[in-house]
Parts: C-alpha cells; sequence; structure tokens
C-alpha cells in the first residue's frame, strides 16, 4: 500500500470519527457507546450469517434427506 493511499485512509478515519463525535453532541464516551453498540450489532449478523451460510453446506444434517 502505497503512503498516500495510507494517508487518504487516515485522513478518512480522522474525518469519520469527527463525524462520528459530532453526531453525539461532543460527547467522546457516547461515541464510543454507539461504536460499541455498531460493532455488536455487527458481530451478530455475522454470526447469523455464518450459521445460515454452514447450514448449506454439502454433508450438514440439515442438507441430508431425511429418508
Amino acid at each position: 500500500m502505497s503512503r498516500a493511499h495510507t494517508n487518504s485512509l487516515l485522513d478518512q478515519y480522522e474525518q469519520d470519527v469527527d463525524e462520528i463525535v459530532a453526531a453525539c453532541n461532543g460527547d467522546l464516551r457516547g461515541a464510543v457507546k454507539a461504536l460499541m453498540l455498531a460493532n455488536e450489532l455487527l458481530e451478530q449478523r455475522l454470526w447469523l450469517i455464518c450459521a445460515e451460510l454452514v447450514d448449506r453446506l454439502p454433508g450438514h444434517p440439515a442438507q441430508r434427506p431425511l429418508h
């Protein structure tokens, strides 16, 4: 990854952080809590997607015929 690309990503992160803090009226603790909640929701969605994919694997008990 080029240095310019890395700097661009860091600049975007800085802007994103500023927007998140602003959305929480400057409350850093509130911003961290909001990010933790968002992360928790994303983790739950990921677990559900993983479980669904595992259920679709060939040979998984849910894919075997009953008789």
